[in-house]
């Protein structure tokens, strides 16, 4: 499952999806990682009210349902199960997920994201976990399909918008890298991403959109080092001599 995340999007810089766009007007969005299991805020981009332009804002990563009234009860939740992804085949089906899906599909906005590969190198008992920085090739950021709502600290008053982020079967390279569980986030280029956020689309068409599998010819993956996240260059590329190139290990 996709629980990291990196941005790198300059102040000033102007997002854009077909006819709409918002710009990042406030700060710079850099933040080479973040682990979802911060329960920090990220950028997410949703429709504004009248359709016609995009709103950018920061959400707390983890979709948090309404019958949990206070953060008490959040840390206690946690324990069960997480909030941070949200698998495509099930999204209609969760009872924590549903509405947010029908009614609230946002963007979450992104440079990067990281992921293990399992391999076993030779002379050695159990696979060792080796991590990679995936991106979309040649784009600055790019769109996960998310789903977000707002939700209310009943102890305190406060609300606060949170979201999870959808994630998809593998494709071939995310297969060969995510070589367990086999999933990706929801990658969706222009066309679809524009889709997603459209109001009144079909629960069929958000099933597919969810879906989607961004081709892996649009994905680039570099292997980093195994302390990428207490690393002040997480991204830093970083080869592993016992570990075969991923296009050997790729299905067709």
């Amino acid at each position: 499952m996709c629980y990291y995340l990196g941005i790198e999007v300059k102040k000033e810089t102007f997002i854009h999806l077909k006819d709409l766009q918002v710009q990042v007007k406030d700060h710079d969005l850099i933040r080479p990682m973040m682990s979802g299991f911060e329960y920090d805020t990220w950028p997410i981009i949703i429709p504004a009210a009248d359709g016609k332009e995009l709103e950018l804002t920061l959400a707390h990563w983890e979709l948090i349902p309404g019958w949990i009234n206070s953060q008490e009860e959040l840390a206690a939740s946690r324990k069960k199960f997480n909030t941070l992804n949200a698998t495509a085949e099930r999204l209609l089906e969760s009872r924590v997920y549903q509405a947010a899906a029908i009614k609230r599909r946002c963007l979450i906005l992104a440079s990067g994201f990281y992921e293990w590969r399992h391999f076993t190198p030779t002379g050695t008992k159990k696979p060792i976990t080796y991590p990679y920085y995936i991106r979309v090739t040649h784009q600055p950021y790019f769109f996960v399909a998310g789903i977000w709502q707002n939700w209310t600290d009943k102890s305190t008053g406060e609300t606060m918008p949170c979201f999870s982020l959808v994630t998809t079967t593998a494709n071939s390279i995310m297969s060969a890298i995510h070589n367990t569980k086999k999933r990706m986030p929801t990658i969706l280029p222009e066309e679809q991403a524009y889709q997603w956020i459209q109001p009144n689309i079909s629960k069929e068409e958000i099933t597919r959109l969810a879906a989607f599998s961004i081709p892996s010819d649009q994905l680039s993956a570099t292997t980093i080092h195994k302390d990428f996240r207490t690393s002040s260059n997480p991204t830093e590329p970083f080869e592993f001599e016992e570990l075969p190139p991923i296009s050997s290990s790729m299905n067709p």
